[in-house]
């Protein structure tokens, strides 16, 4: 069994985002050597997330729609988080609502996607540098 483990880092400007890191990870699958086994993919921070969907502009727009209103960013004195001074509670919400990560087989050397799936990091907070953990075992 061999194991391999590789971050990825990513510094979204905006407060929120999404990023197709699908070849990022594949790339990490081809530097591992590992031909069978299983990959994990995960956000190393409590506002970020990693998913696995459709990569098509319109559900993009309507993940951060409809997250935004299920957890609205203002007025930040809405969120008891926030009465420590900062003002991302919404963005902790949002991260558990997408998840922390994706675990997908590797099957002869590749990702073993069903038809459109890919890789994807959200971001929730972003103007800072975050990361991503890649970790692959199998043989």
């Amino acid at each position: 069994m061999k194991s391999y483990r590789k971050e990825l880092f990513f510094h979204l400007p905006g407060r929120r985002g999404f990023v197709n890191i699908t070849d990022q990870v594949a790339s990490c699958l081809r530097e591992s050597g590992i031909k069978d086994g299983l990959l994990l993919c995960n956000a190393m921070h409590i506002t970020a997330s990693v998913f696995i969907n459709d990569d098509e502009p319109g559900l993009h727009h309507d993940y951060d729609t409809w997250l935004e209103q299920l957890a609205p960013h203002a007025p930040v004195q809405q969120y008891r988080h926030n009465d420590t001074g900062e003002d991302n509670a919404d963005a902790h919400l949002k991260r558990q609502v997408m998840g922390r990560e994706v675990v997908v087989a590797v099957t002869d050397g590749r990702l073993d996607f069903g038809t459109w799936e890919q890789i994807f990091y959200g971001e929730f907070d972003g103007g800072r540098r975050k990361r991503v953990l890649v970790k692959i075992i199998g043989h």
